[in-house]
């Protein structure tokens, strides 16, 4: 018997039960998880190794990972080339001017879909969908003339207006995390507030508006980081003008090709370092965005219906 007994507390150990899980699971879980994090952060530390190196470094192959010096120059030339400042209230403008909007608008749209009944509902919500599965490209060349018979061309307001709007970049899939949230919300809060006298809109935004902090968390931050990494409609719309972050970095590019040039004449591309520390700037404002709002982040994928 204590043989048996001790057996069973071995296996249930090893193996887990139905209240807990066991030692080889947990073992298996936890290698998983951290292949998941080093496949994400390899990549990340790489460039933060990369920014600090000399040239002798990048050239050394002995040298991958810890630089032999840290070159902070590097810093600052990507600072001066990116034109940092300027780019980044361009960049700040843009994306944040457009999540907000989204934030809106979207939010209004998805109300409207979850709560209201009017004619032609499922039709246009079957369009909405539709309009998420189309890819943008298709659509630029539409866009384009109609932007240009705006005379909004080389403005801020041809990325702005969409948002505002409530489309721009995936606005169709934010109205949808909205719709999903509100279908999550009790009736009984709505007829409360219908009972009161509130019309429509007032219910939206004094009820449900404060009960979709989650939601919003969400639409906000994938709309910001959409907006901030978006190169191609933005260098359409844009044409050169009051570039953002992401566009520098093109601007960038093509200043250091071929800066150091070889006995044979060609040149050798040793500009990886400033191009790394030009990424790590680019990405250092949604990263910092991120970690600011990521307890409400996380708890907005649950509540939004994301995970599913």
């Amino acid at each position: 018997m204590i043989g048996r007994h001790w057996a069973d507390r071995a296996r249930t150990l090893l193996l887990g039960d139905r209240e807990r899980k066991g030692m080889i699971v947990l073992v298996i879980l936890y290698l998983v998880l951290l292949d998941i994090a080093l496949m994400y952060l390899t990549p990340f530390l790489y460039m933060l190794s990369t920014m600090f190196k000399t040239t002798a470094d990048l050239l050394d192959p002995t040298i991958r990972w810890v630089p032999t010096s840290f070159e902070w120059s590097n810093l600052r030339l990507a600072w001066e080339g990116l034109k940092f400042p300027e780019a980044l209230k361009n960049s700040l403008l843009l994306s944040g001017s457009s999540a907000i909007g989204q934030v809106l608008f979207c939010s209004l749209a998805g109300y409207a879909f979850a709560r209201l009944k009017f004619p032609g509902k499922n039709i246009l919500f079957a369009l909405l969908i539709f309009s998420f599965l189309i890819p943008p490209q298709t659509l630029i060349i539409p866009l384009y003339v109609l932007f240009k018979n705006l005379g909004l061309l080389g403005t801020h307001w041809g990325i702005i207006l969409p948002a505002l709007l409530g489309h721009g970049i995936r606005g169709a899939l934010f109205v949808i995390i909205f719709r999903q949230f509100f279908m999550t919300l009790p009736k009984e809060l709505e007829d409360a507030a219908l009972i009161d006298g509130a019309g429509p809109f007032r219910v939206y935004w004094r009820v449900m508006i404060p009960l979709a902090k989650p939601a919003i968390v969400v639409v906000f931050l994938f709309s910001f980081v959409w907006h901030w990494n978006e190169t191609f409609i933005t260098g359409m719309m844009l044409g050169g003008n009051d570039m953002p972050l992401s566009l520098s970095l093109y601007s960038l590019n093509k200043v250091l090709t071929g800066l150091y040039p070889d006995a044979e004449g060609g040149s050798f591309d040793l500009n990886e370092t400033i191009r790394m520390a030009a990424s790590f700037l680019i990405i250092m404002p949604p990263l910092i965005v991120y970690m600011i709002a990521q307890r409400w982040f996380v708890e907005g994928v649950e509540r939004t219906g994301l995970v599913e």
